[in-house]
């Protein structure tokens, strides 16, 4: 960040949402502050863009003014000329209340450090702050103000050095009547460079350490602070180590590492030197492990330098807090879910590494059983590192209070610091963070929303990645106690997947599958999963399920959705903007000149993946044989030609749609598989190729025409286009914060298709009324469109037969590096 220029997206949630408050109106609202910014080009909103932000209305807590907000940060739009346009359209109350959080925003970005100096020589101490522009600074050597030249700009130059220099100093950056002060720093005056020993007496080389780290016991998922302080001229150069390994991204005073996990436990020590000295501080031992409650009483500490500790007892007096927590409360088993949400990707043609073979078939098992316990399943084959940033978005779209999100994903993986991050198909062969996928990130996300249950199932490779030395810091994860990780694998360790006849299946899935629909919760069914692959010959010592979890409620996967009167809108928003992504082309009839009728049929395998096929309905007497293939097809859809017009789904390469799911014609269907439909730019067309032959004719005859049928499934979603990105945090090029809560690609999808938009929004406010005769369970299920009804008779598009669920049979299963998901 400039100094002196900041960013809407350096405001605080609170912030923006007070803000929008007072944008959503139509008398001097957000239309208004749209127009205003359009002074400046890059600012401009098109049409579709202020749809965006008015179909915010749909959902319950949405606000337009909070998307116009968001965009204008997406765009890098300053405070300043928020400030100007918000004047400019004499919005009073916004201009007061941004003008006094702004004045608050002042941080210290750059300290000053102590330094010693032989007489003559030239000291400067530094300071710099981020804030609202006009900001100012002001010296101090203890309580006298510095008046020279460079006693209010950032650097303090003291030159000639001389006695009268040594003290203790201070900055002070003011903005207006609000500032905030550096820390105290001691400029020590050094008669002649032999003498510097005597001033730091036990120290090495002259360099005295100040302050030393100190040994400390977190819980995971806490923050770990560490630090350590030395005097030293020049300046003094830190570096940290952890078990001996340096830590390449931390080389300042302060070592933080929000959200610990067990890999961060061990010895740390810092090593301070500068151009002539070294020395290390002493060992810091950090142990991580479960909290627990041992003590009567809590302190809150307000940091402030005018605070005092506020003790505050958690029990009553005269009452044994281990007593109490023996005889709890009964609790409420009975929890509900205000909607259940699941993304699931499979990732196995990968360009550069491995190939896989299990993801189809575990994406599919796990979708057929998430669909029975009313989640809305989205699932995706092989996606690239845009498709899989897109997807992650839209599955953001879908949440909300109170709903249950899930997450899962197979696929090449590693882990590293505690972070866990998954590889897109187009990852290069030395890939790190900023090519995949960081699970945290999505998680703060995640939790953005207020859901009820974040469960993550990561079925993936948690091996170190060697090409990767970024420490991605993720947003801060808040303390919600309903945060659930599955990991197939345990930390350094790989997860594999087994051959059984012609579909492949992961470990976890093979044990997974046959505990995930049990009415438990969470924790204890995957528990049980943990017990059953423990108990598995050919699993012990190769692989062990880890799970890692805050869950403090008996929150089930196979929980109740209900839905209150103040969520129904959100909760019709939803239905509508999964329906989008799940909407087949209608069945078509096609009549050619020599009067043979051809029908089109369409099925899903996946949300990607469909399935076309073509049947002969009627045929004059004078033509003996017929058939209609399909071809010309986009250049964007995946398409093996060597497998299109199969008479068996088997050799049209589906292993897993069931033919009894599909239509049985009286005579032979013809099939193609149609994959990557996220990556449909248009809608999609192709050729109709009639081949058919007349009795007193030995020549074939063909006739074509060509079909249009728009974008199904997924690709009305435009997974292809980059989302408009927002600053990111940490070290990563590549975060999550980039996804906004208020991204609306799919309603836009949906608004600019046709009339589909006013037919969907009936649609899902039907599928929500209590009184509608449509099951929350069928709304949840896509169905192969034989009739010209949406939502009427549903049909699953998807196999209703999962794979056998018979007993592992050690036997069956083989190993083999072929079928290993490697990390890298």
């Amino acid at each position: 960040m400039e100094e002196g220029r900041m960013s809407i997206g350096a405001l605080s949630e609170d912030v923006l949402n007070k803000l929008s408050k007072m944008l959503d109106n139509s008398a001097c609202g957000w239309r208004q502050l749209a127009n205003a910014v359009s002074e400046q080009p890059k600012f401009r909103c098109s049409e579709r863009e202020l749809t965006r932000c008015s179909l915010q209305v749909l959902s319950i807590e949405g606000s337009p003014g909070r998307a116009l907000l968001a965009w204008l940060a997406d765009r890098s739009c300053s405070l300043d000329f928020l400030l100007h346009c918000l004047r400019k359209m004499d919005h009073k109350e916004a201009v007061q209340y941004l003008t006094t959080t702004v004045a608050e925003l002042i941080q210290i970005t750059v300290q000053p450090q102590s330094q010693q100096a032989t007489a003559g020589s030239r000291v400067v101490l530094t300071c710099r702050a981020s804030g609202p522009p006009g900001l100012c600074y002001q010296w101090f050597r203890g309580k006298e103000e510095i008046l020279d030249a460079t006693g209010s700009t950032p650097e303090l130059v003291l030159c000639p050095l001389a006695p009268i220099h040594q003290g203790h100093y201070i900055c002070r950056v003011n903005h207006g009547e609000n500032c905030i002060f550096s820390q105290w720093v001691h400029v020590r005056f050094v008669h002649s460079a032999g003498s510097s020993s005597s001033l730091f007496p036990g120290s090495v080389s002259g360099l005295l350490i100040t302050h030393q780290p100190q040994s400390q016991a977190v819980s995971e998922g806490d923050t770990l602070l560490l630090e350590c302080n030395a005097e030293a001229n020049p300046p003094a150069q830190y570096e940290w180590y952890h078990n001996m390994v340096p830590m390449k991204q931390h080389k300042t005073r302060s070592l933080k590492i929000p959200c610990v996990t067990t890999a961060h436990r061990g010895q740390f020590r810092c090593k301070v030197f500068n151009l002539y000295h070294e020395a290390w501080t002493d060992t810091a031992k950090v142990t991580i492990g479960p909290s627990s409650i041992t003590e009567a009483s809590w302190v809150e500490v307000d940091r402030g330098r005018d605070s005092q500790e506020v003790h505050r007892s958690t029990y009553g007096p005269g009452v044994n807090p281990l007593q109490q927590m023996a005889n709890p409360p009964p609790s409420d088993k009975n929890f509900h879910a205000t909607d259940k949400v699941a993304l699931l990707i499979g990732n196995m043609n990968y360009r550069y590494h491995t190939q896989l073979s299990a993801p189809i078939a575990d994406v599919h098992e796990l979708t057929n059983l998430l669909r029975q316990m009313d989640f809305k399943v989205v699932s995706l084959l092989d996606l690239n590192w845009q498709e899989m940033h897109s997807a992650v978005t839209e599955f953001l779209l879908l949440l909300d209070k109170g709903v249950y999100g899930l997450l899962y994903f197979a696929g090449h993986g590693y882990e590293n610091y505690g972070n866990s991050f998954m590889v897109p198909i187009d990852a290069p062969f030395s890939y790190t963070s900023e090519h995949c996928l960081c699970v945290q990130n999505i998680l703060t996300r995640m939790q953005e929303k207020k859901t009820g249950l974040n469960v993550f199932l990561l079925d993936m490779c948690r091996k170190r990645n060697p090409h990767d030395d970024i420490i991605v810091q993720p947003g801060l994860i808040k303390v919600t106690a309903n945060i659930v990780f599955g990991y197939a694998t345990c930390v350094d360790a790989e997860a594999y997947e087994v051959k059984r006849e012609e579909v492949s299946n992961g470990i976890f899935i093979s044990f997974l599958k046959r505990r995930v629909c049990e009415d438990e919760k969470v924790t204890v069914m995957l528990d049980r999963v943990a017990e059953d692959m423990g108990r598995c010959a050919i699993t012990r010592g190769r692989q062990a399920l880890e799970l890692r979890s805050n869950l403090s409620e008996r929150r089930s996967l196979t929980d109740a959705i209900q839905t209150s009167d103040c969520c129904s809108e959100s909760y019709s928003a939803r239905n509508l903007q999964w329906a989008v992504a799940h909407v087949l082309p209608q069945s078509l009839c096609l009549q050619f000149e020599c009067g043979v009728k051809v029908q089109l049929g369409f099925a899903a395998e996946f949300s990607n993946v469909m399935v076309i096929y073509t049947r002969i309905l009627e045929k004059p007497k004078e033509i003996v044989s017929c058939c209609a293939q399909l071809t010309d097809f986009p250049e964007d859809v995946d398409i093996d030609l060597k497998k299109t017009n199969q008479e068996t789904l088997l050799e049209a390469g589906s292993l897993l749609l069931i033919k009894e799911n599909l239509p049985s014609p009286e005579v032979p269907s013809l099939y193609t598989r149609i994959r990557s439909l996220q990556r449909l730019k248009t809608e999609l067309t192709f050729t109709t190729c009639l081949h058919y032959t007349y009795s007193n004719m030995d020549e074939e005859v063909q006739e074509r025409q060509t079909v249009t049928v728009g974008k199904p499934l997924v690709s009305k979603l435009n997974l292809h286009e980059p989302r408009v990105p927002r600053a990111c945090s940490g070290s990563s090029s590549f975060s999550l914060d980039s996804f906004t809560v208020t991204e609306g690609s799919s309603f836009a999808s949906a608004g600019s298709t046709s009339s589909a938009w006013s037919y969907y929004a009936q649609t899902a406010r039907e599928s929500s009324s209590p009184d509608s005769p449509t099951t929350s369970r069928s709304a949840n299920i896509p169905e192969e469109t034989d009739s010209p009804e949406l939502f009427d008779a549903p049909k699953s598009l998807f196999a209703s037969k999962s794979l056998p669920h018979s007993q592992v049979n050690d036997t069956n299963y083989k190993f083999s590096d072929m079928y290993n998901f490697h990390s890298y």
